[in-house]
């Protein structure tokens, strides 16, 4: 096992070590599974109804499966950067932080397996998402094409906020500064696709800076390499960031 896969499985077990990984997975479930079920029922008793001799109708794929990630990737928005937030800033708070940088690894090592810990709970809350849309193959036709690209972008949209919350939290000592400077960036993002695509003030530049338009690609069922670049150069762009800052803290 190399340093990198060390570090992440003893980040992960660390993680859930502390009621807080539990707690949030529970609540979220929790979310997801009302939201679930309301929009089934919305599709049951509103959409399904409507279009009964409609000769085009819009599936469940559509109404319940997308919007099911969506709204998955809105609700992490705010939870990512609770979960990033301890990284490196409690690391900094606990003075445990000079410990790892003068141990035998390097910092991209660091680096790297404290990400791949996120990683491994990002595809949890994938697996979480992705189960409840699937079990309804018993009932009713899906789309398995486009649910597997909304399940790959949801798991890029977080990885890229892992990322980014990786960064946040290695350039304070405080938890709660990071977990709020993690917030209001992935926020500012959405505020670029909001003010992007305004009548008023529309902006192409705006739109493809902000992640989550690219997230939309993907739960429409459309895979696009474009986006995928996207994606990997974001995350790609703040681990080195992370690097460089770990490689400069004095």
């Amino acid at each position: 096992m190399n340093k990198i896969t060390l570090i992440g499985f003893t980040e992960f077990k660390r993680l859930f070590n502390s009621p807080l990984a539990w707690g949030i997975l529970a609540i979220l479930q929790f979310i997801l599974a009302m939201m679930f079920l309301l929009l089934i029922d919305g599709f049951i008793t509103g959409i399904q109804t409507e279009a009964v001799g409609e000769a085009v109708s819009i599936g469940v794929t559509d109404v319940v499966v997308s919007r099911l990630y969506l709204w998955a990737g809105v609700i992490m928005l705010v939870v990512m950067p609770v979960l990033t937030m301890r990284s490196f800033a409690e690391e900094r708070m606990n003075k445990t932080l000079p410990l790892l940088i003068s141990s035998p690894i390097s910092f991209t090592q660091l680096v790297l397996g404290k990400y791949l810990a996120l990683i491994l709970l990002i595809l949890i809350v994938v697996a979480m998402v992705s189960i409840m849309p699937l079990s309804l193959f018993v009932g009713t036709a899906l789309d398995y094409g486009r649910i597997a690209t909304s399940a790959l972008g949801l798991f890029l949209l977080l990885s890229s906020f892992a990322a980014a919350g990786l960064y946040l939290s290695s350039i304070t000592s405080q938890p709660i500064i990071a977990a709020v400077a993690s917030f209001g960036f992935l926020l500012l993002l959405v505020v670029l696709y909001i003010s992007g695509t305004s009548s008023t003030n529309a902006s192409e530049l705006f739109v493809y800076l902000s992640h989550i338009s690219h997230f939309f690609t993907f739960t429409d069922g459309i895979l696009n390499s474009m986006d995928i670049v996207y994606y990997l150069m974001f995350i790609f762009l703040f681990l080195v960031l992370t690097i460089h800052r770990l490689d400069t803290t004095p």
